[in-house]
């Protein structure tokens, strides 16, 4: 079923997305990079986090932060996109599924660290490259939410080290793969992501 266009409202802004309703039951909000970098809903990342889940029966929503595409309103530094992803866990949980993961690649992991005490009602987290050298992620201590990590060998952003170091602290029992020879942006190794969260998904 192909992907279509959504707005909804994160109090008074306008927020596009892509919904492809699969599941009635079980679904995903993905979190995309930095928009102020050129992130949105439409990087490789995303899409293969979209593609995984998708060909596992979710849901998948996907969705522009504001000020990113066409979604109203300005950069907040993390701040206004926790209520971005809550409005749009709030869209997938109004459509009747009760069971939603969220997953999201560098400055989309980040906002979802700092909202993590709002967003218990989520089934679980999988991250992407977050970079925690960069981005304080010390509001992640011992959160049961935390399940998957994905990181590349060669990320000069969120080195995969640093990664490995916190997860301790997060979730001890997180699984933590390293693609090798993935820079920070995945080029050429999108298809990597999507079989390590499809493979995940379906061990679960």
């Amino acid at each position: 079923m192909p992907e279509k266009g959504i707005i909804f409202n994160a109090g008074t802004l306008r927020i596009e997305g892509l919904l492809n309703d699969l599941s009635t039951d079980k679904g995903v909000v993905v979190a995309h990079p930095h928009p102020q970098y050129g992130g949105d809903m439409t990087n490789n990342v995303v899409e293969a986090l979209c593609l995984a889940y998708n060909e596992c029966g979710y849901t998948t929503l996907r969705f522009n932060f504001r000020g990113a595409g066409r979604s109203e309103g300005d950069y907040d530094n993390g701040k206004g996109e926790q209520e971005d992803l809550e409005a749009a866990i709030r869209y997938l949980s109004d459509t009747g599924i009760k069971k939603i993961d969220l997953a999201g690649y560098s400055f989309g992991s980040w906002v979802i660290a700092l909202g993590i005490k709002r967003f218990e009602n989520v089934n679980r987290v999988i991250m992407v490259s977050p970079p925690v050298d960069i981005f304080d992620y010390s509001s992640l201590k011992n959160s049961r939410l935390i399940r998957l990590i994905i990181a590349g060998s060669e990320d000069e952003i969120a080195d995969w080290r640093s990664v490995e170091k916190v997860l301790p602290l997060w979730n001890p029992d997180a699984m933590f793969s390293v693609i090798k020879g993935a820079d920070h942006f995945y080029w050429g190794k999108s298809n990597d992501i999507k079989k390590i969260v499809t493979g995940f998904l379906r061990r679960e």
